[in-house]
């Protein structure tokens, strides 16, 4: 049997039992029992789940490490956490978390001004909203009505600007209902692809003399004691300690120097993002090297040194972990409708009544191939292959020869892995062969649309089969979306192998899970090809533990996405209607195709398996 890494990845969250991936959750259903629910109600195709009862274990993860930590260092200053909505805005993550965050205070964090009417509309009384990003005076006026509205509301400024339109719109209401803050560009910087987030040269923030200049400022219009918190961000998904651990000192620096320049009302730090996720499948190529509990203790442990030291109040301390809460919540289930070895199959053999000697002896050895000769009859069906080839080049056997010859071989391979899989692989060149001839699994999915991120920046996903797990697999595995782009595919490396399961798809259906997409793939997903988002549920647990689908979202339909991308649908139907009524078919024939065409205009845009 093979985890796939899940005692690495899966934050105890899933197991294995009877060949079956199980929720560790309530009465543990199995997902493949979940899939088959929402089958049988009707939506076939990718399904993404999402479970609330995870986002609840990484909110209380996050808030009880950081309270653990401030007992045990008797750190004076308080937590507080915010959710960065660019992470996933979407309903059905939104307003489970919300639910959640009421019992935490747990707040939002907005950059722009859709995302804080939804902060404004969803956030409690009770819980912070802070303001990231470039803002324009509307922004501002609508973080005044937010203030005005009775909440904790704290506006950052990237720059002097900023200050100068707050300073603007608090004539206007001749009121100041906001806190404000100062992102500090800090010399420290992140690591990996996000570490431009970080560093002297980032998109975001106020050098030093800008700083200074700030304070000046707030002390000449007289609003000093509006100043309350400053902010950094150092990268998106830091995977090593020591970057956060050098920030955090250059950061608590300021912030003591500011409170001695007269920012007595100045009591917080926000940390920022940036707390990594394990995505790693494998032991020896982990994506971080801390846990979070050495995070939590790390970021008090520092922020209380130095405040001891230079004499100021330990400041409230303010988290923005988007990925730590979203990403583990949500899996996509994509369904493999097709393996293209299976084109190579003995029904598919054209043999002529008299055959190339070579072909004969491709035949033989396909009969005769065993456990005891397989590395043998390997190594002789290639030199055979290549030999067609040449001979096929040259004009002395024909096509169908070749595909005769090439199915044969195929299928020779495919034994020898079996076999060698019973062996453990221990011959090096057939392990070789098993990695260079991959497997082709098409699921029916669109990593465009679901995984950006692997696309983009070559970010990995764990990916398992939900069931069989009690089956070695023995096919190294190449995965292909259903888009028409090459770049649809999660290739097989040798350095992270995949290896899944040779499967009759005509006698059983076969399932992957990718897993830990919560964080910002579903918003950055696009419609490459015109594939919208998947089919969507919320898998809940009832006080007895037993799971429950709470809610199902289709995917959008043909016309549907047509519209979201500003079509006239009524003049699509209209073009479609023309150019059939100009075609010569009967006109009942007509008739019925029209019935047909919008038919399949109302369907959706995945596959049917």
């Amino acid at each position: 049997m093979v985890n796939y890494g899940i005692d690495i990845w899966g934050g105890n969250n899933f197991f294995i039992e009877d060949g079956k991936l199980k929720v560790n959750y309530g009465n543990q259903p199995a997902l493949i029992e979940i899939v088959e629910e929402i089958e049988e109600k009707g939506f076939k195709g990718p399904i993404l789940l999402r479970f609330p009862h995870i986002i609840r274990k990484q909110v209380n993860s996050l808030y009880s490490n950081f309270r653990k930590a401030i007992k045990e260092f008797d750190y004076k200053g308080k937590f507080h956490a915010v959710f960065p909505l660019k992470v996933n805005q979407f309903p059905t993550f939104l307003q489970p978390l919300m639910k959640i965050a009421k019992r935490f205070n747990y707040g939002l964090e907005a950059g722009s001004k859709a995302e804080l009417i939804l902060a404004m509309a969803y956030n409690d009384k009770n819980a912070p909203i802070t303001i990231n990003g470039f803002k324009d005076k509307d922004m501002i006026r609508l973080a005044f009505i937010a203030g005005f509205m009775g909440f904790d509301v704290t506006v950052t400024i990237e720059g002097l600007n900023e200050l100068h339109s707050i300073i603007e719109v608090k004539k206007e209401y001749n009121q100041l209902p906001i806190n404000i803050g100062i992102r500090i560009k800090l010399h420290t910087s992140g690591v990996g692809v996000w570490a431009k987030s970080g560093g002297i040269e980032s998109k975001f923030g106020l050098n030093s003399s800008e700083i200074i200049e700030a304070v000046e400022i707030l002390k000449q219009e007289g609003i000093l004691e509006r100043f309350k918190m400053i902010h950094f961000h150092i990268g998106s998904q830091i995977n090593n300690i020591s970057p956060v651990k050098k920030a955090l000192r250059e950061a608590g620096n300021i912030y003591a120097d500011l409170r001695k320049m007269g920012a007595k009302r100045l009591t917080a730090i926000d940390i920022g993002g940036g707390l990594a996720v394990e995505y790693s499948q494998w032991e020896e190529k982990r994506d971080r090297n801390y846990s979070i509990e050495e995070f939590s203790n790390d970021v008090v442990y520092l922020l209380r040194e130095i405040s001891e030291k230079k004499g100021v109040p330990m400041p409230d301390i303010y988290t923005e972990s988007g990925r730590f809460i979203a990403a583990p919540s949500t899996i996509l289930i994509a369904p493999v409708i097709e393996l293209f070895s299976h084109e190579y199959t003995e029904n598919r053999l054209r043999l002529k009544k008299v055959n190339p000697d070579l072909v004969e002896e491709l035949l033989y050895l396909y009969r005769n191939i065993n456990r005891n000769n397989y590395i043998e009859y390997f190594h002789d069906a290639l030199d055979y292959f290549e030999s067609i080839l040449t001979l096929f080049d040259l004009g002395y056997v024909d096509l169908l020869d070749r595909s005769n010859s090439e199915i044969l071989v195929n299928l020779i391979i495919k034994k020898a892995i079996n076999f060698a899989t019973l062996h453990g692989f221990k011959n090096r060149e057939l392990k070789s062969i098993n990695e260079k001839i991959q497997e082709k699994y098409l699921a029916n999915f669109s990593i465009f649309q679901t995984l950006p991120d692997f696309w983009g920046l070559g970010q990995r996903f764990p990916i398992m089969p939900i069931t069989k797990l009690n089956q070695p697999p023995n096919r190294s595995a190449t995965i292909w979306d259903i888009t028409c782009d090459s770049d649809g595919e999660i290739p097989f490396d040798k350095n992270y192998p995949l290896y899944l399961h040779d499967v009759d798809l005509e006698e059983e259906n076969y399932y992957l899970g990718i897993f830990l997409i919560g964080a910002y793939q579903e918003i950055l997903g696009m419609k490459h090809n015109l594939f919208s988002y998947t089919n969507e549920a919320i898998v809940g647990f009832d006080a007895e533990g037993n799971y429950r689908i709470e809610s199902i979202e289709a995917t959008q339909k043909i016309r549907e996405i047509l519209i979201d991308l500003d079509y006239d649908i009524d003049e699509v139907e209209r073009l479609l209607k023309k150019n059939l009524e100009e075609t010569t078919l009967p006109d009942e024939e007509k008739k019925e195709l029209l019935g047909e065409l919008f038919l399949l205009l109302n369907d959706m845009v995945y596959l049917k398996e």
